[in-house]
């Protein structure tokens, strides 16, 4: 399964990708965000398994698996760029800012902003074919209680 998504990923052009695997890009992309700044947290590993829940109706033994699955992918999958061009074409424009707001959730779920995670949130921003502007009302939204 990862070496057809990893082929897909590293195709010129990746073909839009089929429900399960783009959940799974999405948990992957999650996962790497909570690892940018070099500090794994468990707020982080929680903060995934809830978007995934929510996200994909999953109780919490198959989010738990998921995210497991996407942190192997994550180590082995490409550049950020290719991954993030791949999920883009899975994700419709009207839900780009909603996925947004869920990378932005796990940055900000240890309670600490690091300049590197700030560098990565504006470079999937643009990425995902968002402004500044909508990059920092996801981050506005995700930062509420």
């Amino acid at each position: 399964m990862f070496a057809e998504i990893l082929r897909s990923l590293l195709a010129p052009a990746p073909p839009r990708l089929a429900d399960p695997d783009a959940r799974l890009a999405l948990a992957a992309l999650l996962v790497r965000v909570a690892r940018t700044d070099g500090l794994y947290a468990a707020e982080e590993v929680e903060r995934i398994e809830k978007i995934l829940m929510t996200r994909n109706g999953l109780d919490a033994f198959e989010a738990a698996a998921l995210r497991a699955q996407a942190e192997e992918l994550e180590l082995q999958a490409p550049d950020t760029v290719r991954f993030t061009r791949a999920l883009k074409a899975a994700v419709p424009v009207e839900d780009r800012a909603g996925l947004l707001e869920a990378l932005w959730s796990v940055a900000l779920a240890d309670g600490q902003r690091d300049a590197s995670e700030d560098q990565q949130m504006r470079l999937l921003a643009n990425l995902l074919g968002l402004t500044d502007v909508e990059s920092a009302q996801a981050r506005q939204r995700a930062d509420r209680p």
